[in-house]
């Protein structure tokens, strides 16, 4: 049902909503043939509205610094023009937030999910992500605020956005992660997810509409939040509050390094994140999980994984792909088989699966800090 804080776009011409539950709640799910949209992604373009997410403003003259001294991030020298992805880690170093950031014109835009919380310093408070920055800003010289309200994220996927983006008169961004802005006020920003070409717009929220006509009548397909998370887990990218869990760590969910910067010091949780980089390996990975198609009941988020009578990990992101069927992500822990004959799902929901060998992380090797105590012992 729609809300106050709904996207416009729930009220257009075949839209469908999400189920209750789902964490993209207030925007369209698909438009009537998810598949298609889906095809369309892998082929030509499409326009999806993510105006859910968490929208926040950083502006001031000590806003890279100030970052810097929160986040897992190397952002001192962010240049302009430029973003990255970065986390926020509790003194444990457990993910707490994840963000992608985007630097334009002496303010740092940061998007996040929408039910994004905090641990905060003080008193171990649970809070919003903006309240969270907002509390930690002391004397620094930046103004975070939250400006959702105000700012909305449309998101055009597939090797012809850059043809729709310019018909529209936006110059897409080439390098990943650049940004540029766009005529009359926002940023378009280049992704390197989901699928093989996607870009980002920040649009002012009162031109939502607008923006999503003029890119569709450009020939954006329209397609909903179901096709951009088949994108998403096909990629295998992870997602906060899906993927994650109260024990994860940046290394489990192929976040290092291009959400958290390993040799960088002085935040929350950095002590984790080296000392798995340089002595140790994490527990789990993330994985790509093919399923059994023939039940028309899959598993849910947080479901155990068996291998046997032995819980070996968790599933996350669960979706259905328009060629690769049912698929998930999961957290698997790493001495398990890649050729191992898992159960996914709980007690109603009891799946097969096997693991997509694609997605098993190149083995390192050694960390270096294990090799180093090797070289002075011998």
């Amino acid at each position: 049902m729609t809300t106050s804080t709904s996207s416009p776009l729930l009220a257009s011409p075949g839209a469908v909503p999400p189920p209750d539950d789902s964490p993209d709640a207030g925007v369209p799910w698909h438009y009537g043939d998810p598949f298609a949209e889906q095809r369309t992604a892998a082929r030509g373009a499409v326009v999806v509205d993510r105006s859910h997410r968490t929208v926040i403003a950083v502006p001031g003259e000590e806003r890279l610094s100030w970052l810097h001294l929160m986040l897992s991030q190397h952002v001192t020298a962010l240049p302009d023009a430029t973003g990255t992805e970065a986390l926020i880690l509790d003194g444990q170093g457990r993910v707490e937030a994840h963000m992608v950031l985007a630097h334009l014109d002496g303010t740092v835009w940061l998007d996040s999910e929408a039910s994004t919380t905090v641990t905060g310093a003080i008193g171990g408070r649970t809070e919003s992500l903006s309240g969270y920055l907002e509390g930690m800003r002391f004397w620094s010289k930046v103004e975070p605020r939250d400006v959702t309200a105000d700012w909305a994220l449309l998101s055009v996927a597939g090797p012809e956005a850059d043809t729709v983006l310019a018909a529209v008169g936006v110059e897409p961004p080439a390098a990943r992660y650049a940004v540029t802005a766009l005529p009359g006020g926002g940023l378009a920003r280049r992704m390197p997810w989901p699928g093989r070409n996607t870009v980002d717009l920040l649009v002012p929220r009162p031109e939502l509409v607008s923006w999503w006509e003029r890119l569709t009548e450009a020939g954006a397909r329209r397609a909903g939040s179901w096709a951009f998370e088949a994108l998403r887990v096909e990629s295998f990218r992870p997602r906060q509050g899906l993927d994650t869990d109260n024990r994860s760590i940046p290394h489990e969910l192929g976040w290092v390094p291009s959400a958290a910067h390993v040799s960088k010091g002085c935040y929350r949780g950095q002590e984790t994140v080296s000392k798995v980089h340089n002595v140790g390996k994490p527990p789990r990975r993330l994985l790509l999980l093919h399923l059994d198609g023939s039940s028309e009941v899959l598993p849910e988020t947080g479901d155990p994984v068996t291998d046997g009578d032995r819980a070996v990990g968790r599933v996350g992101s669960v979706i259905r792909h328009h060629e690769l069927g049912p698929i998930a992500l999961a957290l698997i822990k790493r001495n398990v088989p890649i050729d191992a004959e898992l159960t996914v799902g709980g007690e109603d929901r009891r799946v097969a699966g096997s693991i997509d060998p694609d997605s098993v992380p190149a083995d390192t090797g050694e960390p270096p800090g294990r090799v180093a105590a090797q070289r002075l012992r011998g």
